[in-house]
């Protein structure tokens, strides 16, 4: 059964950034015809304000992913409007404040955990010292310290996740969104990671939780938005939707059986009902993990991953400045690839550089604009004829003539 959605409002005394801002974000796909064919998102709206532990919860097919795939950039909306970091979704400076862990670890299973977290560290252009430090205490923060020389392809789908959490927290993000981040993990490890993710929140961080198991979101999210049909069907605090207004729970000492006798006479005159009279128990999640505690105090030895350590401190509270001093800017990345394109083509027509297009920060702005394709290089040999003819040929056209040549 589905739920109406629930209006709730933010807190008026909240003046908190507003980190994720969808408004009427609709996504259809379409066939080859361009008919139609699926409408994966519907309308959504979604606010996740700086600090908070926001749940993107629904069932396989209710459009999770394609929100997910649009806040990144790497879909473009049919409809409605998305900013993130107070950025369109495809804007190069926003990405570096933005750390993804995917539903799926795709990681290099012959590079080991400490070069697979090194190689990242140099896509962001962080200096060596600085990226050798980061990595030791992300190892150690996910408890992989001990396996850190092991090929990637020899863990279990638990610790790959590990090696993937450390990845998504490599450049320091403001912004994380993790994708099923406990998926494949035993309970230790799942409530390792639910540590990490709640010590990142109060230290700042933002957090987008896509996941299945609904004991991690009342656990760790502020705020939960349920998704079915790319709609979403309820939002608002776990403690707004989960709380049943007509019943109420008492806990006392343990009472003995006259004593419930009484309390149930004494409901009855006033025309209430003693529903159930159970002992609490206790959550399997907490027997496991003392059970493991346990043995592990014991001196029980173990191949697999370790308890984690301390939250890393290069992780900042607050806001970050986007490693203004440690990772080159995106766009500039982008340039000295275009001018080693551009110094590789002997002969080739060198053209200035046109001025970036302004960006807007604001929700108005965010329409992506398409790019011209890049011209060609032209072969030395096709410089040659130009150089006599005024013109280049096709080559394609030279393979045709030949063929249709007779002798």
């Amino acid at each position: 059964m589905i739920t109406q959605a629930v209006p709730t409002t933010m807190a008026a005394d909240d003046q908190r950034p507003v980190d994720i801002k969808c408004a009427g974000v609709t996504k259809i796909f379409r066939d080859f015809w361009m008919r139609p064919r699926v409408r994966a998102v519907d309308g959504v709206d979604i606010e996740v304000r700086r600090g908070q532990v926001y749940g993107l919860l629904g069932p396989n097919g209710s459009g999770k992913s394609t929100t997910i795939k649009m806040l990144l950039g790497l879909l473009t909306p049919t409809a409605g409007r998305i900013a993130v970091m107070g950025k369109r979704p495809r804007h190069v400076e926003s990405k570096k404040q933005i750390g993804y862990l995917p539903e799926e670890s795709y990681l290099y299973r012959f590079l080991s955990a400490r070069e697979t977290l090194d190689y990242y560290g140099r896509l962001f252009r962080i200096p060596a010292p600085i990226r050798r430090e980061r990595v030791s205490k992300l190892l150690e923060m996910v408890g992989l310290e001990a396996v850190e020389h092991r090929p990637v392809g020899e863990f279990s789908k638990g610790m790959q996740r590990r090696v993937g959490l450390a990845q998504s927290l490599i450049n320091d993000p403001q912004l994380l969104i993790l994708d099923e981040p406990t998926s494949g993990m035993d309970p230790v490890g799942a409530r390792q990671i639910k540590d990490v993710i709640e010590k990142l929140a109060e230290r700042g961080k933002t957090i987008l939780l896509c996941t299945h198991l609904l004991s991690d979101v009342e656990d760790l999210c502020d705020r939960v938005a349920i998704m079915f049909g790319g709609k979403v069907r309820a939002e608002g605090t776990c403690g707004e939707l989960l709380e049943q207004q007509d019943l109420t729970n008492l806990q006392t000492d343990r009472l003995p059986a006259d004593v419930v006798a009484e309390i149930q006479a004494v409901l009855e005159k006033r025309g209430l009902g003693l529903r159930s009279v159970e002992q609490p128990r206790r959550r399997l999640e907490s027997l496991f993990l003392e059970i493991v505690d346990t043995a592990r105090k014991d001196g029980t030895h173990t191949s697999g991953a370790r308890s984690g350590g301390q939250i890393a401190d290069f992780l900042r509270e607050g806001a970050t400045e986007a490693g203004a001093d440690t990772e080159a800017d995106g766009e500039e990345i982008l340039d000295s690839l275009a001018a080693r394109a551009a110094t590789s083509q002997t002969g080739s027509e060198k053209t200035a550089p046109s001025a970036p297009a302004a960006e807007d920060d604001t929700l108005a702005g965010l329409v992506a604009r398409p790019q011209a394709p890049a011209p060609a290089a032209v072969p030395p040999s096709q410089q040659a004829v130009a150089a006599e003819t005024g013109s280049v040929e096709d080559p394609d056209d030279d393979i045709l003539s030949s063929l249709t040549r007779r002798p």
